[in-house]
């Protein structure tokens, strides 16, 4: 069977739009062309847009899918049996949600009404994160659906991080710091890689208070955790520089942490998009990341140099940050268009 691309487009629920855009960027190509050179799709070719779709789904961006796909051991059925999973978790939420429901039902036909508590949990239950994330993007977050054993390793590491900031151990300390790196590396698992979701769950965690009590994380913790881990990358970044040019980055670094993770998010978005390099809108988000990379870089071109040479020399650097090659090629290549100054 195959299927010309207005066709499968309709099918699936894409636009003939994206489906082009899959075959430009090499993500999809079909099989074979028509006579009068229209796309063609075979049952392969319908397989693989599935596989693309599901990750799609999980938060993977384009670029992410094709290294996916182009690894031999990812195969459908692998991707079929994180669907379910997903769809399982999906499941538990919803079940959770009914049997609260079911409770307070039941309190009404023995005639005791809920109390406010009741009200106000389940409330959150069902709004909090509609607030900040849409459907697909809630389907797409592994922290929304973790399952007991995550949460379990969540809840341990809050202990530990909170037990060791009430002892009064120092951010810088080498405690602090693994930690952090743990904490990090959790985060950006548990946000599919994706520096959207990162930056959403960012903003409603630092927005409701009833999730910083339900975690445990407070905005103490948070930015106990940060210092500790922009500790972990000035230790990597010190042997590159002088003693005066690393001073002004410590001094500088930990403040433009917060500013990353929603400005990362937008070059990701762009990406997926299929916005060019020079496209006005990367431009500006170039313009706005060389600024923040000058806030602790300084202005002398030879510092910066260095700066970015231990980038690429020490891997490390990019661990928990949401920024991969991908990323910063496309970066590199906005920043090369940008009109001399």
């Amino acid at each position: 069977m195959l299927l010309r691309v207005g066709d499968l487009a309709k099918r699936c629920g894409l636009t003939v739009r994206t489906l082009h855009h899959y075959d430009s960027i090499g993500l999809l190509t079909p099989s074979a062309r028509s006579d009068s050179g229209y796309r063609l799709y075979s049952q392969r070719d319908i397989s693989r847009l599935h596989q693309i779709q599901a990750l799609r789904r999980f938060g993977v961006s384009l670029a992410g899918i094709g290294e996916v796909l182009a690894n031999p051991e990812i195969s459908p059925t692998a991707v079929l049996e994180q669907q379910i999973r997903m769809l399982d978790q999906q499941i538990s939420r919803t079940v959770g949600l009914r049997d609260r429901l079911a409770q307070m039902h039941a309190q009404f036909v023995a005639g005791v009404e809920p109390d406010a508590a009741d009200w106000l949990s389940t409330l959150e239950m069902m709004t909090m994160y509609d607030k900040y994330f849409s459907p697909d993007e809630l389907d797409a977050l592994p922290f929304y659906q973790t399952g007991q054993a995550q949460q379990q390793e969540w809840a341990l590491l809050v202990a530990e991080v909170n037990t060791l900031m009430q002892a009064g151990a120092p951010a810088r300390g080498a405690q602090a710091q693994a930690l952090s790196v743990r904490w990090m590396a959790l985060l950006e698992r548990d946000t599919a890689a994706n520096p959207t979701l990162a930056a959403k769950l960012n903003a409603m965690h630092a927005s409701e208070e009833a999730l910083q009590a339900q975690t445990g994380i407070s905005p103490q913790t948070v930015d106990y955790v940060m210092e500790a881990f922009a500790e972990t990358k000035l230790a990597l970044y010190e042997t590159y520089l002088t003693p005066v040019e690393f001073a002004h980055m410590r001094a500088n670094y930990g403040k433009q942490m917060r500013h990353w993770p929603p400005l990362i998010a937008a070059v990701r978005e762009a990406m997926t998009q299929g916005k060019t390099p020079g496209d006005p809108a990367v431009q500006d988000l170039a313009q706005r990341w060389l600024a923040l990379f000058r806030a602790y870089a300084g202005d002398d071109p030879a510092t910066q140099q260095k700066i970015r040479r231990a980038l690429e020399a020490e891997p490390r650097l990019t661990e928990g940050t949401w920024v991969d090659a991908a990323l910063l090629g496309y970066l590199r290549d906005a920043l090369a268009t940008l009109p001399a100054r």
